[in-house]
């Protein structure tokens, strides 16, 4: 049986002593980003936000692997991206409608007779490239990866590799439109 990760008393007295003004300040200073301060973002060092990143309200962003925003990427109101266990990458200039949720994680399912939560946790992580347009409600999960300037149609199911230069849909999402130059 797979041991449950402990929480700290570090990370208890960050999560629930630190305001969330101190937070938005620290990565402003520290990154350039602006955060509002009714998004719920964890303090970590394995966080990194770039210049202009900007995350809207009700936002949540955890994070347990790394996770890397690249500059002028943008979160809408009501997203959640997790980095926990595995890593997330996202490039510049991307842009996140509301209520987007981006999950680096999956349990192990393989015993019928062993509770989910018993059998562990694994991660492939998630890239997403530059220029990329995520719109409202998606879900991108585990494993994926999202070429360059891709656009995602509201409400599609993400979860596994696509090319660059295209407009997914669906759910599975699938290319639906190949942009050329």
């Amino acid at each position: 049986m797979p041991e449950r990760k402990r929480i700290t008393a570090s990370q208890l007295a960050k999560r629930i002593l630190v305001p969330r003004w101190i937070v938005s300040l620290y990565y402003y200073l520290k990154d350039g980003a602006k955060i509002s301060l009714r998004a719920e973002v964890q303090l970590s060092r394995k966080l990194q936000l770039g210049p202009g990143c900007i995350v809207g309200s009700f936002t949540k962003i955890k994070v347990g692997g790394a996770l890397r925003i690249g500059a002028r990427a943008g979160f809408a109101n009501g997203c959640f991206v997790s980095a926990s266990p595995g890593s997330i990458e996202i490039g510049d200039d991307f842009i996140c409608g509301p209520n987007v949720s981006i999950v680096a994680q999956n349990y192990v399912y393989e015993k019928v007779d062993v509770p989910l939560e018993e059998q562990g946790k694994y991660s492939l992580g998630i890239t997403i490239g530059n220029n990329v347009w995520v719109g409202a409600g998606v879900v991108i999960l585990d494993g994926s990866d999202v070429g360059d300037n891709t656009i995602i149609v509201a409400n599609s199911l993400v979860n596994r590799r696509h090319p660059p230069n295209v407009i997914l849909q669906g759910q599975p999402a699938k290319v639906i439109l190949k942009r050329e130059k």
